[in-house]
């Protein structure tokens, strides 16, 4: 019986997520179902796959490659970008790997990225077509940075969004309803949106990571701020995506882990990984 390349559909969701658990084994079952099912309830642009493709060998997915398409702002015009999320395809199978990354991220009008790309698969990637945009990340102590005059942060509500784009209160709303911390800055009447998500390295340090900034700027400026609003909610670190250190910050830099990919026409900017699997996945 012959192997073919699908898309994946609503219905092979529970198939999908067995899938990806043995291929993730440190992930659980839920884990998958909570993301997919999140995803399936937002918007996405017309013509593009639900959840990406699979390897299909008699009507079971033997193979899976996530794709999290989305419609969202790059310089004030909407394009369409796909987040490459967990992919995996069982060892019988693995001679049709490369043939079901070319099929899935063929679209040369898309741009498609990869955030979680394990340091042994780098060259194979490169190999795909995909170039760095992200080489490393920083850790910082924002609290430690001196606070800035007339500023003040509050938790996203319809009520605190005044000046904020369309776009911005969505993403905000969305990643709130996902378990992420939206949040507001306000300085001289100007409105600056963030989102940031709490996890724990190793198991035990509290960090926030950052999500979503307009222009990475922001987060030396408001810095001192944004530190103390975070640090009264558990978190003394801030995981920023980087390509090298913000001398304006308290923390360390290093490329050992946090490398990105993208391949299309619009890499997206340091700071936005709104809609991405770290927000419907990890949150």
């Amino acid at each position: 019986m012959g192997v073919r390349i699908r898309e994946i559909g609503t219905a092979d969701l529970a198939a999908v997520a067995a899938l990806l658990t043995r291929g993730f084994p440190f992930r659980r079952e839920d884990y998958w179902l909570r993301g997919l099912e999140r995803h399936a309830a937002r918007p996405r642009p017309a013509g593009c796959p639900a959840f990406g493709y699979c390897l299909d060998h008699g009507g079971t997915p033997v193979g899976v490659i996530l794709l999290l398409f989305s419609e969202v702002q790059c310089d004030g015009v909407s394009i369409v970008r796909a987040n490459v999320s967990s992919w995996y395809v069982e060892a019988a199978f693995r001679a049709f790997s490369s043939m079901l990354v070319r099929a899935a991220t063929r679209d040369k009008t898309v741009t498609y990225f990869n955030i979680t790309p394990a340091p042994h698969t780098w060259p194979q990637v490169e190999a795909q077509g995909f170039s760095v945009y992200c080489r490393g990340q920083i850790y910082a102590a924002l609290a430690l940075s001196p606070p800035k005059a007339g500023v003040t942060i509050g938790e996203f509500a319809e009520s605190n969004s005044a000046g904020l784009s369309a776009y911005d209160v969505d993403l905000l709303r969305q990643h709130a309803d996902w378990g992420c911390l939206s949040m507001v800055v306000h300085e001289a009447g100007i409105s600056y949106p963030f989102v940031f998500q709490k996890h724990r390295v190793k198991n035990w340090l509290p960090v926030y990571r950052l999500l979503y900034v307009r222009d990475m700027a922001d987060v030396a400026r408001f810095a001192g701020a944004i530190g103390r609003f975070l640090l009264r909610r558990g978190g003394l670190l801030v995981r920023l995506d980087a390509n090298a250190p913000m001398t304006a910050l308290v923390g360390w830099y290093s490329e050992r882990r946090g490398r990105k990919y993208a391949k299309g026409p619009h890499p997206p900017d340091l700071g936005d990984l709104a809609f991405t699997e770290a927000a419907l996945f990890d949150a």
